[in-house]
């Protein structure tokens, strides 16, 4: 029989179960979707039953295609900030998990704004006040299900992200990592504990809270677990983002990812300095091992693989996502056009919710392949944006880009990317590093690797997109990509 580590990424949608060998080869995988409910207008919820049988279907999907292998450890990433609570004797859930994306928490957000709170939260959590984060889905429930906070003072419920309930369903322990529960508005990332004040801010009682591992290392063993045998270690956990930052071997200061999903979402390792954005990033916990912690900023830009759906879905102008680099290359240049993905509004750094797409420089001349050709251009030029900010506020270079997701398949768009940052792009074998970071995590917590640097031994390069875009048009790409966004 064969070893393999066994990564859970549970996402928003759906849940993966991957089978990674010592080789960091991927034995098997399989992903099981999942329904989001939506009970009112900006709510957005989950059934835990679903996520459970979900996780359970894609672990048994997963064992069918590698039947000759024993799992010696597991690993788990999540969606950071959903959350629930449920009791601990029973382990049924007082209510459905609020979904990170809810936002029905946006008039307490502001409640606290109006109060003169969020820079004082902000300098413990290194977050912006927003219900994006869980502390606020935690109160609306504690304050919406009748006796639950009494309930949750007495220890009687538990609550957690995810990754928390993951753990507990898998060998019964109630714990959280550092990377998960800096995205609370409840745990002081400088202290490294769950803070009073906050708690008191947000009206949660500390008895019902998770305690905080590291995370690497063993946090107990399977037991009663239909779909795995007893015993398997659980010995890695990090919440999605962070996870795909270990599993690109980002371990330096500087080094940074940008993984290309429906939006961008960028990191980057500021080693065991915090660093407080100028640019309202967020400043986060990217891990604790052997209780020294590593922070990141973070930024995320709303659209990325949805414009290539809006050029699919919405104009018609392809007919699957792939076709649009072979159209956007069809051209040699966007011909002056330029685009802003501006769809959902704009993220970081610029954090305008009511800015709106824009395309621009059209003239008769102007044909559908210019416009895809624009559309992956927009989508590279705003990460220059938010990787910019990052360097600034880190006083640190970019040593590279380590890109994943899908998009990152794309050669021109990595090539482009590579070209207007003016640093190299680097694609890994294994585009799903969001599980490949839970599975070294959890290789980690077992010896399969010593340390990180075992793990960058064993992280494996695809492709270099070497910068070699002259200065000069760099610069007019940059300007007109301004002049766009102004529009904007």
């Amino acid at each position: 029989m064969k070893d393999v580590i066994l990564s859970i990424d549970q996402g928003t949608t759906g849940s993966t179960a991957l089978f990674l060998d010592r080789d960091v080869q991927v034995v098997a995988s399989h992903n099981t979707e999942f329904p989001n409910h939506y009970p009112q207008e900006a709510w957005v919820e989950h059934d835990i039953h679903e996520i459970w049988s979900s996780v359970s279907s894609a672990i048994q999907k997963a064992k069918q295609k590698a039947l000759a292998h024993r799992i010696v450890a597991i690993g788990i990433t999540n969606q950071r900030e959903t959350c629930l609570f449920w009791d601990r004797k029973t382990g049924e859930p007082i209510h459905r998990a609020l979904v990170w994306q809810d936002r029905r928490t946006a008039d307490f957000c502001q409640e606290l704004k109006d109060q003169g709170l969020e820079e004082r939260i902000r300098s413990k959590t290194g977050l912006v006040l927003d219900p994006y984060f869980s502390g606020t889905k935690a109160k609306w429930t504690l304050d919406h299900v009748e006796g639950a906070r009494e309930k949750a003072k007495r220890g009687d419920i538990l609550f957690g992200t995810i990754d928390t309930w993951l753990i507990w369903k898998l060998c019964g322990a109630h714990v959280t990592d550092p990377s998960n529960a800096s995205r609370t508005l409840l745990y002081n990332i400088e202290t490294q504990d769950w803070d009073e004040e906050l708690l008191s801010i947000f009206d949660v009682p500390r008895e019902c809270l998770p305690k905080v591992v590291d995370n690497a290392g063993i946090m107990g063993h399977t037991k009663g677990v239909d779909c795995l045998d007893d015993g398997i270690p659980v010995s890695g956990v990090a919440g999605d983002q962070q996870s795909a930052l270990f599993g690109q071997a980002c371990f330096e200061a500087g080094e940074a990812k940008c993984t290309y999903g429906t939006g961008a979402f960028v990191l980057m390792n500021t080693g065991t300095s915090r660093i407080t954005s100028n640019n309202r990033l967020l400043t986060t916990i990217a891990w604790r091992l052997n209780g020294v912690t590593s922070y990141a900023l973070e930024g995320s830009a709303f659209v990325a693989g949805a414009a290539v759906q809006w050029l699919r879905d919405g104009l018609g102008i392809i007919r699957s996502a792939p076709e649009v680099e072979e159209l956007a290359t069809s051209v040699e240049s966007s011909k002056g056009v330029a685009f802003v993905p501006a769809l959902a509004g704009l993220g970081a750094p610029h954090w305008r919710p009511e800015a709106r797409g824009v395309l621009c420089g059209i003239t008769g001349g102007t044909t559908k392949a210019h416009v895809a050709r624009a559309v992956l251009e927009g989508v590279a030029l705003q990460n220059v944006d938010i990787l910019k900010a990052m360097s600034a506020d880190a006083n640190c270079p970019i040593k590279a880009l380590k890109v994943d997701g899908g998009m990152s398949k794309n050669n021109f768009l990595m090539q482009f990317q590579a070209d207007v940052l003016g640093v190299d792009c680097i694609r890994p074998t294994v585009l799903e590093t969001t599980a490949l970071g839970a599975a070294f995590l959890a290789g980690l917590g077992v010896g399969i690797w010593s340390d990180t640097e075992a793990v960058r031994t064993a992280w494996k390069r695809d492709r270099l997109f070497v910068a070699k875009m002259d200065q000069e048009k760099k610069e007019n790409f940059l300007s007109l990509w301004q002049r766009a966004i102004s529009k904007a």
